[in-house]
């Protein structure tokens, strides 16, 4: 009798052992998964701003161009951008240069891109998911003066925009993501050129 009650107290340690193991390897692949979601994600960031192209796009209607860079604050900041390097493994007949867009839209950042730069019809992006729980998505922009600005490309006088407005590029960008598991994540990042 004392043998089953103790091979019964042995079995229920072990399965209580067991169980804790299992909960903590659960655990311990939802938050690898969510750090290499963000690693990923500041990855993305980096490269794409760091590879910043000073060229502008044709818009899809009418006459004019978008510019090479354009980021604007408000309840969703958006900010859309063409970049260099985008790879071709499969020697494909198309641009090295991308455009690229992130934007937050219920809580999640995506990074969207275009096959082409200057559609005439109105192409739809390509869409990824980048990361979740995404409370906050805040970039500035640093001018020629080193000072810190909101929208990009800076207010002209008067309104006017000419073409060499359109391929400035800032000296760098700060890009800070809010998140509700990790609190604030500020990356500044230098662009070349």
């Amino acid at each position: 009798m004392v043998a089953v009650a103790i091979s019964a107290i042995l079995s229920v340690m072990a399965f209580t052992a067991m169980n804790q193991a299992l909960e903590n390897r659960t655990r311990v692949r939802g938050t690898t998964e969510r750090l290499a979601a963000l690693q990923l994600t500041v990855r993305s960031l980096v490269q794409d701003f760091s590879q910043l192209a000073p060229r502008p796009v044709r818009q899809q209607i009418g006459d004019g161009y978008l510019p090479a860079l354009q980021g604007e604050q408000g309840e969703f900041t958006e900010v859309t951008l063409t970049r260099e390097g985008w790879m071709n493994p499969a020697g494909l007949q198309r641009a090295s240069l991308q455009r690229v867009r992130y934007v937050v839209r219920d809580g999640v950042l995506y990074r969207e891109y275009w096959t082409v730069l200057d559609a005439q019809q109105d192409p739809q992006p390509v869409s990824r998911q980048m990361l979740d729980r995404v409370r906050g998505f805040r970039i500035r922009f640093m001018n020629d003066g080193r000072a810190w600005q909101d929208e990009w490309p800076p207010q002209v006088l008067q309104g006017t925009r000419g073409n060499r407005e359109l391929r400035w590029r800032p000296l760098a960008v700060e890009v800070t993501l809010e998140l509700e598991d990790y609190g604030t994540i500020t990356r500044l990042i230098e662009v070349a050129g």
